[in-house]
């Protein structure tokens, strides 16, 4: 409680030095490292730190990583201790999952993003490491799965399992049973979806399947509901495929049979994964009961949404043909786990390209209809394009932006949700990258956070900050240096069997929640 008022009375001080004492208006913008002197004394309350960085990390910051301990590899706000869980995870390593969960866990479970390659023993392809899991207490690293490409999305499934993604064009969707004991199951195929038990054998994997039916795309963020309703975002630039060609686009996969049972399967075919209906977002430019909706184009961005139906097989030139919506290569995404409205509010970056002043964004929608009592396809009688509907009715989202990037804080990635506090972490993608933290928007007028400060920033040049991830308790998160600096002594050709490079994983403790 203390901490709520403490963020009331801050909020109606800073709306009435900015707007002359009236009653309406916003925090001051804190987005910008000038006005993180606003929060002098309230860091600790509203941030959980003793105070922000004064500046991201510089050059002389530096310090060879083989002669670097944690504080010296990432710059923290006051307050915050690092340690290494391990300098042996497979570089690059991405996004990641605590396992069996965030209360009590004991591996965290992290993607590989390393393009499909190495050679087997046999002369076969796709030796390189996919999921790791790491033990927390020991930071002992085993490989689950070799022969992804790109893999870069990852959460642990409401009922259990791990659904991990790859980032490639033609990005694929795996499901791994027991990730504490499968190990070094190997993607003999990855157009046919063959895996087997291990490297070269001849005997399929039962533990690890790929779900042909979810969409095919750059995966990168992606959220689960209990029921098997996914969210996920095309890590896709506007341009790349050719001029005039939109950006990624933001995906539903809406389950056949969505799950009920709230206990842990036992076999693959009991995921609510294994069939199911794809869709993207149309943002519209009519608001949802006008009968021009839902309406598309350029321009409509934010606002009422509706879901078009895609073939998951061709997701991406469907959404295209479909006229989705396109961003800015969409990253991270993840649910907002403090929303209490009705149906569920998700949030993810759009990079952007700082050079060209694009600063990226934080994009937060509200699905008012996860899980449609009577799903149906409503066709729109101009286009003939089919919708998702329950019953008669459109399911609606409704889109806004959440955090605007500015020049020092940029190229956003990777998101996390601090429980208890609700503030939204951003971790950028550049070097000597910064993790933002950013506050919930508060009782004023607009629909955008209240304000940031920068967390912590990496001291290493040839790194970028991602996988940032916080435990239950919200005090410590996890982190991976990726694309740092490769020491020859930190060489590891049994944690990354086909180069030998490695990343650094790191624990940040000592952030607050209850101050």
């Amino acid at each position: 409680m203390q901490r709520i008022a403490t963020w009331i009375a801050l909020t109606v001080s800073l709306i009435n030095a900015a707007c002359g004492g009236g009653a309406s208006g916003d925090r001051a913008d804190g987005n910008t490292a000038e006005r993180d002197g606003d929060w002098a004394g309230s860091n600790l309350q509203l941030f959980g730190v003793d105070a922000p960085l004064a500046r991201p990390a510089q050059a002389s910051d530096y310090q060879p990583r083989s002669e670097a301990d944690a504080e010296r590899r990432v710059l923290l706000a006051a307050g915050l201790k690092a340690d290494f869980v391990t300098r042996h995870i497979a570089s690059p390593a991405d996004m990641m999952a605590l396992y069996p969960d965030g209360a009590a866990p004991t591996h965290l479970i992290a993607c590989i993003e390393q393009p499909r390659n190495g050679v087997t023993p046999d002369g076969n392809g796709g030796l390189n490491a996919g999921i790791q899991r790491v033990e927390l207490a020991s930071g002992k690293i085993e490989t689950i799965l070799h022969g992804t490409d790109k893999c870069d999305g990852i959460r642990v499934t409401p009922w259990g399992t791990v659904l991990a993604s790859e980032e490639s064009p033609d990005g694929r969707a795996y499901e791994v049973m027991a990730p504490l004991i499968t190990t070094g199951h190997w993607i003999a195929d990855r157009d046919s979806g063959d895996i087997r038990s291990a490297v070269d054998s001849e005997e399929p994997s039962v533990r690890v399947v790929q779900h042909r039916q979810l969409p095919v795309m750059a995966w990168e963020g992606l959220a689960i509901l209990p029921s098997g309703v996914i969210y996920a975002g095309d890590e896709l630039r506007p341009g790349e495929e050719g001029r005039d060609r939109d950006g990624g686009a933001i995906y539903k996969f809406l389950p056949a049979r969505p799950r009920l049972a709230t206990t842990p399967i036992t076999r693959l075919h009991e995921s609510p994964l294994v069939e199911g209906s794809s869709y993207a977002l149309t943002v519209s430019c009519w608001e949802s009961a006008s009968k021009s909706f839902p309406q598309y184009g350029q321009g409509c961005e934010v606002g009422d949404a509706a879901w078009v139906q895609i073939d998951p097989a061709r997701a991406r030139a469907d959404a295209s043909a479909r006229h989705a919506t396109g961003y800015y290569r969409p990253e991270d995404l993840h649910l907002d786990p403090s929303y209490a409205g009705q149906g569920v509010r998700f949030c993810w970056t759009n990079t952007g390209r700082e050079e060209a002043g694009h600063y990226g964004e934080v994009m937060c929608a509200v699905d008012h209809t996860p899980l449609p009592a009577k799903p149906t396809i409503k066709l729109d009688t101009q286009t003939g394009l089919g919708y998702l509907a329950d019953g008669d009715a459109f399911t609606v989202v409704r889109v806004n932006r959440f955090v605007e990037g500015d020049p020092r804080f940029n190229s956003f990635d990777n998101l996390a949700f601090q429980p208890h506090t609700g503030n939204l972490y951003i971790v950028e993608d550049h070097g000597y990258g910064e993790i933002i933290a950013c506050l919930p928007d508060g009782e004023d007028r607009d629909l955008k956070s209240d304000g940031c400060i920068g967390i912590a920033s990496v001291a290493d040049p040839k790194a970028e900050p991602t996988g940032f991830l916080f435990d239950a308790s919200g005090e410590t998160a996890y982190l991976v240096l990726q694309h740092g600096e490769q020491a020859s002594e930190l060489l590891d050709f049994v944690t990354n069997p086909t180069d030998g490079t490695t990343d650094d994983l790191i624990r940040i403790r000592g952030f607050e929640v209850n101050p």
